[in-house]
């Protein structure tokens, strides 16, 4: 049993790199009521986030296209040493009677990662949410604050790390993302 547990960490250690794991299974958080799929689509830009570790450039926001009923484009962006990197990936909606709870994967080999839409009014903001459990002993998990423009009113972050924290969310390690000087050419 210590062989496996042993070798199940050695494998997930990589994964989590700058990622703060928390004891105990995710929290499940509530989300968004009568989530419409449709105009939540459309440029996202990042306005605050807990670290992730494959998010180390400026300028980060998200294009989500519809291609079916049940399928999304997720193209990526932000500006890392002066370069603009891209990546696409797929999203999916999981379950259609909770269609606010989303898959999204950038690699044709790995699983989709939970995408949970925890609150929307789709023409200001959104609030993500993302949680992996692992053997339900601990969690490694991922928030984000997005808006429609690349600034937020103060009032509305405010509100919406509320919203984490009353879902049981920490975000004590919320921080600001980089949204300036975006339009100058890379």
């Amino acid at each position: 049993m210590k062989v496996v547990f042993a070798v199940v960490l050695a494998s997930i250690v990589p994964l989590i790199g700058a990622q703060v794991p928390h004891w105990g299974p995710c929290p499940e958080p509530e989300v968004q009521p009568a989530f419409n799929l449709k105009q939540f689509m459309g440029r996202w830009f990042e306005i605050a986030k807990l670290p992730a570790q494959f998010e180390k450039g400026r300028c980060i926001e998200t294009n989500f296209t519809l291609k079916t009923d049940k399928l999304i484009r997720v193209v990526s962006s932000e500006i890392l040493k002066a370069q603009l990197r891209k990546i696409e990936g797929a999203g999916v909606i999981e379950d259609m009677k909770n269609p606010a709870k989303l898959g999204i994967s950038y690699s044709y080999v790995l699983p989709y990662s939970p995408y949970w839409i925890v609150s929307t009014d789709y023409v200001n903001s959104a609030l993500v949410y993302s949680c992996t459990d692992i053997l339900r002993l601990f969690h490694v998990d991922f928030a984000w604050i997005l808006g429609r423009t690349r600034t937020l009113p103060e009032a509305t972050v405010a509100k919406a790390m509320e919203i984490f924290a009353k879902n049981g969310i920490d975000v004590s390690r919320m921080i600001p993302s980089k949204q300036k000087d975006c339009d100058k050419t890379v």
